[in-house]
């Protein structure tokens, strides 16, 4: 069984950088990302359908994160699985953060650290994990515009996954979201 590849490959008009899309984003948190609009009043964040004009490669991430990190092989299809790639590995190491019994409180604090965190790799980078599947930027300004778009990418993702892990009880994470911090997305991680 392959694994589950991003419905944005076929999305036209898309910004590339290297060879990593950056796609318009469903967000408050600033930066260069092209934001969509808000979530309809009285929808449901956590089952967003993927038809909808709100729905963006975040809520992609977090929908496909469990069934993806089985894989331990990944055939990249374009651009927007690049994104699907580094969105769940950095989805896998804020859950590294998250100790059963922490509360919400301090999960938030450790989880949006690493978020804020400016000097994380980018492709290129000598640390970057995945530099074989991923394109260094042309030049300077091209780097500094994939690294803001990734900033706001890590925030958005990070508030999503602790509203997700969070959900039921705000002194307790999710069993089943901490069931997946042993599990390496391709052997790897950020």
């Amino acid at each position: 069984m392959p694994a589950y590849h991003s419905i944005f490959l076929q999305d036209p008009g898309v910004r590339i950088i290297g060879n990593f899309a950056l796609l318009p984003l469903r967000t408050k948190t600033r930066g260069p990302a092209y934001q969509l609009p808000a979530l309809p009043t009285g929808g449901n964040e956590f089952d967003i359908d993927p038809d909808s004009e709100s729905y963006d490669p975040l809520d992609e991430v977090l929908s496909l994160f469990r069934a993806n990190t089985f894989f331990r092989n990944f055939e990249i299809k374009g651009p927007a699985d690049r994104l699907l790639i580094y969105g769940i590995l950095f989805v896998s190491e804020c859950l590294g953060k998250i100790r059963p019994g922490m509360s919400q409180r301090e999960a938030e604090r450790a989880v949006m650290n690493t978020a804020l965190d400016n000097n994380f790799a980018i492709p290129g980078d000598a640390t970057f994990p995945l530099n074989q599947a991923f394109e260094a930027p042309r030049d300077r300004n091209d780097a500094e515009l994939m690294r803001g778009y990734l900033s706001q990418v890590r925030q958005e993702l990070a508030v999503r996954l602790l509203a997700r892990v969070y959900a039921d009880d705000p002194s307790t994470p999710s069993k089943w979201w901490l069931s997946f911090t042993k599990r390496k997305f391709m052997g790897k991680s950020l």
